[in-house]
């Protein structure tokens, strides 16, 4: 009832119920060898109890199920259901009856009744009833508002409200990590991996119905949670999908940028949206919860004004046998460059060439493949280095050293093609 309106008896009576899946009865076995005083006594008490399992009395879990004895907890992601009743206690006929259901989060506010028309009238011992469904999308405190209006036989309005409020708490606990795939040794791609630590904070444990990455429109996504085998697929985690109260299991996804980004190199910097992910769990009796993260964001890495990039190059070279690369010159900055292309041999790497030669003009977000033929005079595994760009424009060179690097093996063992 509202505390600022004075208390006075209203002819029709507010229950409000939360419905909720049930749970398995349990019992707690009571027994004792033959010998001792109370013999087969309790023993076969065990038997004619109708909440135990025939053939296994003495385990705690029996066949029954047990409505809520509480409000119990509300998880975030988890559908929020109730049933209000509105019951006239009285002996006269009351008209105009109506029942609104709100609910108030720390951000707003929501009506959730299914319907708010005026009832005409509610005769003695009848009652409306009404099922409410709500998603929760906030943690933190809700206040379930139920609001009655009425009006007597004597023409008198009449209101009143009640008040429920309940926690929803974290289900879940996720974090994520992502990881580079390109380094200054890498000659592969944009790829990136993200790591998404997810633990269940509950006190019961769930089972893990789905965990997928949904991608921006700048990546295509492929998950690594699941091994092949053949003709066989099976999860990373077993055939039990079951995350036990504090567990924590770690997902790994690839995402590639898009043929149509990956070409433009002035796209994909700064901080971008990868995507986000979409976790359904089910719990106790098969309760349903759902969480999605928010757009999930990375800082790219930077490259510069321009980027070198390896496209090709053979993983085993013969020594002091010339091997060609094919390098991708990229501009990622906003201006036109005009490029010149010098070659600087190291104590193991030899260009084959001519050094100080014009790229031309690249504009912006453009790129051009470049063959490059080199060999190398020492054995082992030998870095690729020594190649400088110098923008004439703005007389600035760059530097690329370590950009790959090659196994370099003696002409007596051919290398492998």
């Amino acid at each position: 009832m509202d505390a600022n309106q004075p208390k006075q008896e209203h002819l029709l009576a507010l229950k409000v119920m939360r419905l909720t899946k049930p749970t398995l009865f349990t019992n707690i076995p009571v027994t004792c060898e033959e010998r001792d005083l109370p013999g087969d006594l309790f023993n076969n008490l065990m038997k004619d109890d109708p909440s135990t399992v025939k053939g296994a009395e003495i385990i705690m879990l029996g066949e029954m199920l047990t409505l809520p004895q509480n409000f119990g907890n509300i998880f975030l992601g988890e559908t929020f259901s109730s049933y209000i009743s509105v019951h006239n206690d009285s002996n006269q006929v009351v008209k105009d009856i109506q029942v609104k259901a709100d609910l108030q989060t720390s951000s707003q506010r929501l009506n959730l009744s299914a319907s708010t028309a005026v009832v005409a009238e509610l005769k003695p011992d009848s009652c409306i009833d009404d099922v409410i469904h709500h998603e929760v999308k906030e943690i933190g405190t809700h206040i379930l508002v139920c609001a009655v209006s009425y009006t007597t036989q004597a023409g008198e309005k009449m209101y009143f409200r009640k008040f429920f409020k309940f926690q929803v708490l974290k289900p879940l606990d996720v974090k994520t990590k992502f990881y580079n795939a390109e380094s200054d040794l890498s000659s592969v791609t944009d790829e990136v991996f993200l790591e998404a630590q997810i633990q269940n904070i509950t006190t019961s444990p769930m089972f893990m119905e789905k965990v997928s990455l949904e991608p921006s429109m700048m990546y295509n996504v492929s998950e690594l949670n699941t091994v092949y085998k053949d003709s066989d697929r099976s999860s990373t985690f077993g055939t039990k999908t079951y995350l036990q109260p504090l567990d924590t299991r770690q997902y790994l996804y690839c995402l590639k940028p898009k043929p149509e980004f990956a070409e433009k190199a002035g796209i994909i910097k700064g901080v971008t949206v990868i995507g986000k992910l979409d976790i359904v769990w089910k719990t106790n009796l098969g309760e349903k919860g759902r969480l999605q993260t928010s757009q999930l964001q990375r800082m790219a890495p930077g490259y510069g004004d321009v980027r070198l990039s390896i496209e090709t190059i053979p993983d085993t070279v013969n020594l002091e046998e010339p091997f060609e690369i094919m390098c991708k010159i990229t501009n990622c900055s906003e201006r036109t460059m005009d490029l010149i292309l010098e070659m600087c041999n190291t104590n193991a790497i030899h260009w084959c060439g001519v050094s100080g030669r014009q790229l031309g003009k690249l504009h912006p977000s453009s790129s051009l493949h470049l063959t490059l033929t080199l060999l190398s005079s020492v054995q082992g595994l030998q870095s690729v280095s020594g190649l400088r760009l110098t923008d004439t424009f703005l007389k600035r060179t760059y530097e690329y050293d370590d950009i790959a690097q090659v196994c370099v093996v003696s002409s007596k063992f051919p290398a492998e093609s």
